[in-house]
């Protein structure tokens, strides 16, 4: 049975990755509580520590962000090697070479509150049923029916929990 685990408010989670979304990068946080070791974690795709409790919509939303340049924040589910589990906060950034193209990502987590899991677990176990049954493309129309009804764009929902 897979465990969750935690880390301090005041410490932080810091990963880079290439353009494919390889690691390039992480901090002994990192490292530590993947359960990986820095040399199985340093060329994998950040993905290895995707939790299939994660909707498929929260990484297309990510992608589309940093790829055009801009940052994102979101909340994700981590697994670990053993196969437990973590939340983070993340907030999400591209990286730019001294002439200003995009050459990786830069990631820094920190622990969530209690308040919005509870929100954003609700959110997430609707968008995968829907995904079940209809793709991406049905977690999608109820994200933005969601946030049309609340009237706020994804950024403002993410950030006023």
């Amino acid at each position: 049975m897979s465990k969750e685990l935690s880390f301090n408010d005041d410490e932080f989670i810091v990963s880079k990755t290439d353009l494919s979304g390889r690691i390039t990068y992480g901090n002994d946080l990192f490292i530590t509580i993947s359960g990986y070791s820095e040399k199985e974690l340093l060329g994998s795709p950040h993905n290895i520590l995707r939790h299939p409790d994660m909707p498929k919509l929260i990484f297309k939303l990510l992608w589309e962000h940093v790829q055009n340049g801009k940052e994102i924040f979101a909340y994700v589910k981590n697994r670990t090697k053993r196969g437990d589990f973590y939340w983070v906060f993340a907030h999400v950034t591209p990286s730019y070479s001294s002439v200003g193209k995009i050459i990786g990502y830069h990631s820094v987590r920190r622990k969530p509150t209690p308040e919005a899991l509870n929100v954003i677990q609700n959110q997430y176990r609707i968008f995968l049923d829907a995904e079940q049954y209809g793709g991406i493309g049905a977690s999608q129309k109820i994200l933005d029916s969601n946030l049309s009804q609340l009237g706020v764009s994804y950024d403002q929902f993410i950030l006023s929990l």
